[in-house]
């Protein structure tokens, strides 16, 4: 191909490589010439590190993608090979990266274009620069899920989804290159957006990095493109006083250099004004103007000494400073002793200088500023440099020993990042992100989301695919939370949750799922008690749990709920306990046994009563103990029969009880025929229940033949009306049967009466 030659393996480059491009791709004439220039730089800075057909392979796609027309302007209207050529001279002269971070970054555009597969650059590039790429590829996929960018999460998640750290390094420069060229776009809206991304996510990636000076030129950037005004003020307030600043610094160091010399110490001094950006913080921190801010500038003092000496002759330095000037003790900063996790070691100082103003000293070595300015692409350079503590420090220190112990950046080939193997990060339908210990599931989510959420949960939607509760959860993915308002919790989900957070929410919603169990069993077996006319006693119902083997009612409930426990069970022990309690009647007392005297009238009575067959209730019938039961209410006239309890008393039942069939079932030789003597001079409560149409009147008429009979007294009335009918009740006080009977009859013959029962 025209304008392409190798000399040796090495780059060699032709005018004409660029031109005559023009009717698929259009270089400008300035494109050209520093498209020219970055490629001649970028090849003398890693021409060792280049394998023999590299340059060869790179040249040939590059004019390929220009020929197949592949390569588009971005947003901005930005060249993309020259953007990638800027990026890649970055990489390499403030990072330190070599061949296959270079690699990586001009087949970026076309991978991302399509016309180019990772698999494809594995093989004819190797799996290095596939690896990058892959993991370049990684990231922007989770940008395609509109993640919250403003958030400690996404960073962490970037920085464990990109397997290799130099993906992340790459990114960081990539972004600074753009941020240079975007300064006279007319795209505000994306300009916006891209300064934004600087601000939160990359200016902090690469302050936690070491990356100091990308890192102040990003805040610097986005704080120029974002609040211009605030920007412009500050920079036209530090030229206004850079002269006096400058004099100021000299009075300053002049003294300090004497003495510093005459200790025989080697080192140089400079004055860093505070960036822009930094200075802009400490006015909206301290709510003051740009005057007010006292510390904008700080003196470096470099000391050029052995690695072994570095601690000592900084503490020499520090002692000669704060005996020419008094130091703030508060404001001492010692990251010689114990380093910062990301490496950076340095001595702060703040001492009050001439004019009693407060000025901060740093003093470093040269290695130790290479490593501040520099970052982690520093800690490779230095043999013996020790890191301490955990975490980002041991991983900065990890990625130090295996490029000391290999050769080179070909130590990344082995490495993969590991600092947070024990967190996941996932993307809610929103973009943001909720961070999780490793091994967590579905279910784990619902409930950080909200407890109604978790206790409604039935499974998920992760990345477009429909996954159970159960599903463990990894980085990177998009969830969905999926519900069902018939789902409740249950025991087992507590085995499948990793939090504790989510436990203790089960654990709370399975008590409250168990109180509204227990309430709703409650109520049903009070109507079904009701409904056959069996009177619950609280005490009595407590005796029953036991006897069937519960502690706790919750349990009872539980089962009855569960259908662990079938309702009849219940009503067979609680009739069972009911019917063998003694019946106590009149002014009955518990007596010691040894005041007591046997009397055998009230038996001999009641054998005499059971030997005639027939228990003949009325006026005559003396010593022995009866009651009418309640469940059914008998009276006179009624075809009954009497059931002795286990204490010789007797409770009177209608022969049509609800009770009546389970008694004679169960306790057939304690039922005694029974009937009434005489004529009814007593009054009993009866019940009548009377369904009708709900027409004007009909009550009144009802009342008023009630009222007509002088033998009858109604007790009390209870009327519902409904859907245009009424259902009611009438307790009546009556004599016997045949009367009842007769006031039945009369009240069916009223308009609109559709039925009259008793109860």
């Amino acid at each position: 191909m025209n304008g392409i030659s190798q000399k040796n393996g090495n780059f060699a480059i032709e005018k004409d490589v660029f031109v005559d491009m023009t009717e698929h791709f259009e270089f400008t004439i300035e494109e050209r010439d520093l498209a020219l220039t970055l490629y001649a730089e970028l090849k003398e800075k890693i021409v060792q590190s280049l394998e023999d057909d590299d340059e060869s392979r790179i040249r040939t796609h590059l004019l390929h993608a220009i020929e197949q027309n592949q390569v588009k302007r971005d947003v901005f209207g930005l060249n993309p090979i020259v953007r990638s050529l800027q990026t890649a001279l970055l990489v390499v002269e403030e990072i330190g990266l070599k061949r296959d971070a270079v690699m990586a970054i001009l087949l970026n555009p076309s991978v991302e274009a399509g016309f180019l597969t990772v698999d494809e650059v594995s093989v004819s590039y190797g799996s290095p620069v596939g690896r990058i790429l892959h993991g370049l590829q990684r990231i922007q996929d989770l940008y395609q899920k509109n993640p919250v960018i403003e958030s400690e999460n996404f960073r962490n998640l970037l920085l464990s989804f990109a397997e290799d750290m130099r993906v992340i390094l790459i990114m960081i420069a990539d972004r600074v290159n753009l941020m240079r060229q975007i300064r006279d776009t007319d795209n505000e809206e994306a300009k916006r957006r891209v300064s934004e991304e600087a601000a939160y996510l990359y200016a902090p990636l690469a302050h936690k990095l070491g990356l100091y000076k990308m890192k102040s030129e990003l805040e610097d950037l986005s704080l120029k493109y974002l609040e211009p005004d605030a920007y412009y003020h500050i920079k036209e307030k530090l030229n206004a006083t850079k002269q006096v600043r400058d004099a100021y610094i000299s009075q300053f160091i002049g003294p300090i250099e004497k003495k510093l010399k005459e200790a025989g110490l080697k080192f140089h001094m400079k004055g860093r004004t505070k960036s822009i950006h930094s200075i802009w913080q400490k006015m909206k921190k301290q709510k003051c103007e740009f005057e007010g801010v006292y510390d904008l500038f700080a003196i470096r003092i470099i000391i050029d000494c052995e690695p072994e000496k570095e601690k000592q002759q900084c503490w020499q330095t520090f002692a000669i400073i704060t005996d020419m000037y008094t130091s703030n003790p508060k404001r001492m900063r010692d990251w010689l002793s114990v380093p910062k996790s990301n490496g950076y070691e340095s001595l702060h100082i703040t001492v009050l200088g001439p004019e009693k103003k407060w000025v901060e000293v740093q003093i470093r070595t040269e290695r130790m500023d290479e490593v501040a300015e520099r970052g982690i692409a520093a800690h490779w350079r230095y043999k013996g440099v020790k890191a301490e503590g955990g975490g980002m420090d041991e991983w900065l220190n990890g990625i130090r020993q295996m490029l000391e112990s290999a050769s080179g950046m070909e130590a990344m080939d082995q490495f993969r990042m590991d600092l947070y193997d024990d967190e996941i990060y996932v993307f809610t339908p929103k973009g943001d992100l909720l961070k999780f210990p490793k091994g967590a599931t579905v279910l784990d989510m619902a409930y950080h989301i909200h407890s109604k959420v978790g206790s409604a949960c039935t499974g998920a939607r992760i990345n477009n695919k429909v996954v159970t509760f159960r599903q463990e959860l990894h980085s990177g993915d998009q969830v969905e939370i999926l519900t069902s308002s018939t789902q409740y919790p249950k025991q087992e989900w507590l085995n499948i949750v990793k939090t504790s957070r989510a436990k203790a929410k089960i654990r709370l919603a399975l008590k409250e799922t168990q109180q509204k169990e227990a309430l709703m069993v409650k109520e049903m077996l009070e109507r079904k008690f009701k409904n056959r006319k069996i009177e619950q006693d609280e005490s009595l119902m407590m005796r029953t749990m036991k006897k069937l083997g519960y502690k706790e009612a919750s349990d009872f409930y539980r089962d009855i709920a569960h259908e662990a426990l079938d309702v009849q069970t219940v009503f067979d022990k609680y009739l069972e306990l009911q019917q063998g309690e003694k019946v106590i009647t009149g002014d009955n007392q518990a007596r010691s046994a040894e005041e007591f005297e046997f009397d055998n009238s009230q038996l001999s009575t009641l054998n005499s009563q059971l030997s005639s067959d027939v228990l003949v209730i009325g006026q005559d019938l003396k010593g022995v103990d009866y009651q009418l039961a309640k469940c059914c209410n008998p009276i006179y006239g009624d075809q009954v029969f009497g059931f002795v309890t286990i204490s010789g008393g007797i409770k009177i039942h209608r022969c049509d009880c609800p009770n009546a069939p389970e008694m004679r079932r169960r306790f057939g030789y304690r039922i005694v025929k029974a009937k009434w003597s005489g004529k009814g001079s007593s009054q009993y409560a009866i019940t009548l229940r009377i369904i009708g149409n709900d027409d004007l009147g009909i009550v009144n008429n009802l009342t008023s033949i009630i009222s007509k009979d002088e033998k009858l007294i109604l007790r009390n009335i209870n009327i519902d009306s409904n859907d245009g009918l009424f259902r009611g009740t009438l307790t009546i006080m009556i004599n016997d049967n045949t009367r009842l009977e007769a006031l039945i009859k009369k009240l069916r013959t009223v308009k609109g009466v559709k039925q009259v029962e008793r109860i």
